[in-house]
């Protein structure tokens, strides 16, 4: 196999002409075959194969820099670094990331996981070359569907003034993770299906180097100015009106193309945009027809594409889109807004069902929030569905253009807690600390699937800014008999008891069962109540349980900085401080958590029931001590 050629960096540099597209049919097959078997990102790594080969062809790694937008299309680039045997333990913990990391290439020289950023941080790299003197080239890698996000468009503002050579390779594959909308989508349409123009410059180039003796020169010239040709026929176009040079379109599966290409954009004394149309999914039929499917991919039988293992119950993205629907159909104020996830945020019934109150803006987190403020100022009722690691992007405009203004905007934010094998850009741990710090703003988290139905139902009606978070995966479908009415600001007592109360948020309610149910078979006395408002805080119930209770276990999947614990701890110092009572905060510690399976990476944190137990037993001895 020509891959087992590939051990190291820059390998690929040995390879005969001929060699390159049997590579890319077994880097294609190596990548089905790893991603059927562990999961991870397909389509996007699919896609890109021969523009990763061609960027390894023209450019030294780790020498030269290519900063990998959101950088789930890398898997190829890691293959061609050396790093194929990482694939068997994909994602897993203590295993390859799914992202470019830093701490495990030379070769990649920026972390990324989020979207939009890789101009920026290119731009940064091609300053600081200037500064030091040094000489590599740096190049950006950054897909169509990022381009719909507002920084990206910042940094190109920015490297519109660079005098010296920065490349930027903008992936057109007409898809983000959904496909993709809006105007700059159109924009990029027209110039792949120019077809008037393409003949009209062929057609100049053939009439002038009809000239005898400077036809060919004229020619030459022109090609040499700026993008070419093109800048005869169409003036004002939106790169080269910032100051950027645009190459392209160029076929991003044509090898030779894109190393010609590559080589002259080296050339550009400037920032430059090197335009590569690609499919997401080529090679793998499945992946073609449904891209946005096998964007992130569970294993699956590569025969049919069909997941291995067959979804049973319901997870938490299934209920709200269920109940998503029966509010649209309840109430025409209802709309929903969403930053290019309709599928992953469960929209996609709402939107096939009020299409005319369904919004995708795209990769911009930012601007949906103030768009919904903007709705709901209008008197709609605006939910956004977002990724609690996404909706960080507008921790500004829930403060500034939601909170404010008290606009009864619903944030549906999915993925809280951990979120396993994309790791730590991705991992919904800091959602509650960055939305308490916001005046105005409620906080719920639902302990199962008809909470979150009757959460969901009670914020839309709310009137105010208001938040419900849930976890990724399987809905908890325990304890259906406490189903008690949500009344605004107060916790849902389950049991009630003596001396050790559990607080626990959301997602943690099913392990303070299993930690109840163990610390009651070994003398303990406990009560345990579902918080499900972290914000405000059920200040009557922190009264009454501190009456017969000297010990307190708060219990939550987010960082412990800003949670939801030290509140509860801030509360008692504030208002009990003669009469402090023991608290201990169960919650994520303050670190960045790699990625891994959930149970594995709670197992490490200490959040699984075991570990909870030990730790409560410990802290009440010291207590009881004392």
């Amino acid at each position: 196999m020509v891959m087992d050629m590939i051990k190291a960096p820059n390998d690929i540099k040995k390879l005969d002409r001929g060699q390159l597209p049997e590579l890319a049919e077994e880097i294609r097959a190596f990548l089905i075959e790893k991603i059927s078997e562990n999961g991870g990102h397909l389509a996007s790594n699919l896609g890109t194969v021969e523009l990763t080969m061609a960027l390894h062809l023209v450019f030294q790694l780790p020498q030269d820099k290519i900063v990998w937008d959101v950088g789930h299309q890398s898997y190829t680039h890691k293959i061609l670094t050396g790093r194929q045997e990482g694939f068997d333990h994909l994602r897993k913990y203590g295993g390859m990331s799914g992202f470019p990391k830093r701490g495990e290439s030379a070769c990649d020289c920026f972390d990324t996981g989020h979207s939009s950023t890789s101009i920026s941080a290119g731009l940064g790299y091609a300053e600081a070359r200037e500064i030091t003197g040094g000489s590599y080239k740096v190049v950006s890698v950054i897909g169509d569907g990022a381009m719909t996000g507002g920084m990206a468009y910042e940094a190109l503002n920015n490297a519109s003034r660079l005098k010296t050579n920065f490349i930027i390779v903008l992936n057109d594959n007409n898809m983000s993770i959904s496909e993709n909308v809006g105007g700059f989508s159109r924009h990029l349409g027209n110039l792949r299906t120019a077809d008037a123009y393409q003949g009209l410059k062929e057609g100049v180039a053939n009439s002038l180097n009809k000239i005898p003796v400077v036809g060919e020169r004229i020619v030459t010239r022109i090609r040499r100015t700026k993008s070419g040709i093109k800048q005869l026929v169409i003036p004002g176009m939106l790169f080269e009106n910032m100051g950027i040079t645009y190459l392209g379109p160029v076929d991003g599966h044509n090898i030779g193309a894109m190393v010609r290409t590559f080589r002259e954009a080296s050339k550009v004394n400037g920032a430059v945009i090197v335009h590569v149309l690609t499919k997401k999914g080529k090679g793998y039929l499945p992946a073609e027809r449904h891209p946005a499917r096998f964007h992130g991919a569970e294993p699956f039988e590569i025969e049919t594409g069909l997941p291995s293992k067959k979804r049973i119950c319901a997870n938490y993205t299934d209920i709200f889109s269920t109940v998503m629907r029966k509010l649209g159909d309840r109430d025409e104020k209802v709309v929903a807004v969403t930053a290019a996830m309709k599928d992953g945020t469960g929209l996609k019934r709402f939107h096939n069902m009020f299409p005319e109150r369904f919004f995708d803006v795209g990769i911009a987190e930012g601007h949906a929030v103030t768009f919904a403020a903007g709705l709901a100022a209008a008197g709609l009722k605006p939910v956004v569905a977002v990724y609690s690691s996404f909706l960080q992007r507008a921790y500004d405009q829930m403060l500034h253009d939601v909170c404010i203004q008290d606009l009864p905007v619903v944030f549906a934010i999915d993925r809280a807690g951990l979120v396993g094998s994309d790791g730590e850009t991705h991992q919904g741990i800091f959602d509650l600390s960055y939305l308490s710090t916001i005046p105005n703003m409620s906080i719920l988290a639902p302990k199962n699937k008809w909470e979150l139905s009757d959460m969901l139902k009670f914020a839309v009606n709310f009137g105010h800014p208001i938040a419900i978070r849930y976890p990724r995966g399987k809905a908890y479908d325990g304890w259906k008999e406490f189903r008690e009415k949500i009344v605004y600001g107060k916790s849902e007592t389950i049991y009630r008891e003596q001396e050790i109360a559990l607080l626990a948020v959301g997602s943690m309610v099913e392990t303070a069962r299993q930690v109840y149910d163990m610390l009651k078979s070994m003398g303990y006395f406990c009560s345990l109540i579902n918080v499900r408002f972290v914000k405000p805080l059920d200040a009557e119930l922190l009264d009454e349980l501190l009456k017969n209770h000297d010990f307190f276990v708060t219990m939550e999947e987010n960082v412990k900085s800003g949670g939801f614990g030290e509140h509860v701890v801030q509360y008692f110092n504030e208002n009990h401080a003669g009469q402090m009572p023991k608290v201990e905060n169960i919650a994520v510690p303050d670190v960045y958590v790699e990625h891994g399976n959930v149970d594995i990476l709670k197992k490490e944190l200490g959040l699984d029931a075991e570990s909870v137990v030990k730790r409560i037993v410990a802290a009440y001895k010291r207590k009881v001590i004392t």
